[in-house]
């Protein structure tokens, strides 16, 4: 009998790391290179894919009436339309970001498709600079969604500044966290000796710290005088990319082959620590208020 276990749940990661443009006469085209590149990751084997932040809309609005203007209904809109059919023929997984509109409210929004179609969404919780003046914060909590490839959190951006996020997430049993963004360039330095970026090393630390497996996909290029810095990864449950971290400037799919559910099982250090068990919550969580929390475990 062979000493090997037998993958469980394999899946090959993709993370797509591109450059879509704002204003309503570029939507179409945002769309359509997506799903080229798409539809390259499936050919080449990929069970789940993440894309960007706001991934077919561009992301530096001037108005809010034009952000709004770029919102679509999640049931009938052109991307959840053309995402859905994509995931139903392929049979595959993928995390897109888009601006959801809701009635009066626009949200940033995260949605998990899968073959059967819309599995769920979340809407960004911590929104960054200018997102302020044209979405509405997210109000969904942060959900985990049962799969059949395994458990999959959802995040946005700006979301991994703030630790809690990935903790609730992996406290909620996630296997994996699909973390969608825009990250931009900020005052330097922006990249160490060994050309990481800040946000690189906080989704790490997330995956380090939670002993979850982390797959982050962030856009380039600039955008009407905004630049974005790239730096898509794939973190193990370890912390450590799986693979090459994207380089800040070039369009690139980042893939990884991982047993999804290993994460439940995935070692620490030695046989007398778990990073989960070993929380003391009656110290803290008077100031933290996880236990508060309705998704959080008892």
């Amino acid at each position: 009998m062979s000493s090997v276990s037998q993958a469980v749940s394999p899946v090959r990661i993709a993370v797509i790391q591109c450059d879509p443009q704002v204003g309503l006469n570029n939507c179409e085209t945002n769309l359509c290179h997506t799903l080229a590149l798409a539809q390259k990751a499936a050919e080449a084997g990929a069970t789940l894919i993440v894309l960007p932040e706001l991934v077919t809309t561009g992301y530096t609005f001037t108005t809010r009436a034009e952000a709004f203007a770029h919102g679509e209904n999640l049931e009938t809109g052109p991307t959840i339309t053309a995402l859905r059919a994509f995931a139903r023929e392929h049979e595959i997984y993928l995390a897109a970001g888009l601006a959801e509109l809701d009635g009066p409210h626009l949200y940033d929004t995260a949605v998990l498709l899968g073959p059967t179609g819309l599995i769920g969404k979340y809407r960004k919780a911590h929104l960054w600079h200018q997102e302020k003046l044209w979405f509405t914060p997210g109000n969904l909590g942060f959900p985990v969604f049962d799969t059949p490839i395994g458990r999959i959190g959802l995040l946005i951006c700006w979301d991994i500044w703030f630790p809690e996020v990935p903790r609730l997430l992996a406290q909620q049993g996630a296997d994996i966290i699909c973390s969608l963004n825009n990250w931009v360039w900020t005052p330097p330095p922006l990249f160490d000796a060994s050309g990481k970026c800040m946000a690189s090393y906080l989704t790490m630390t997330a995956a380090h710290v939670n002993n979850v497996f982390i797959a982050a996909a962030n856009r380039i290029g600039v955008d009407r005088g905004e630049r974005f810095l790239g730096c898509s990864l794939i973190a193990g449950t370890n912390g450590w990319p799986i693979g090459n971290v994207a380089p800040p400037d070039e369009e690139t799919i980042l893939y990884a082959d991982v047993d999804l559910v290993s994460a439940r099982s995935a070692p620490i250090w030695n046989t007398l620590n778990d990073l989960h068990r070993d929380r003391r919550c009656d110290l803290y969580d008077g100031m933290l208020g996880y236990r508060h929390h309705p998704a959080a475990p008892r």
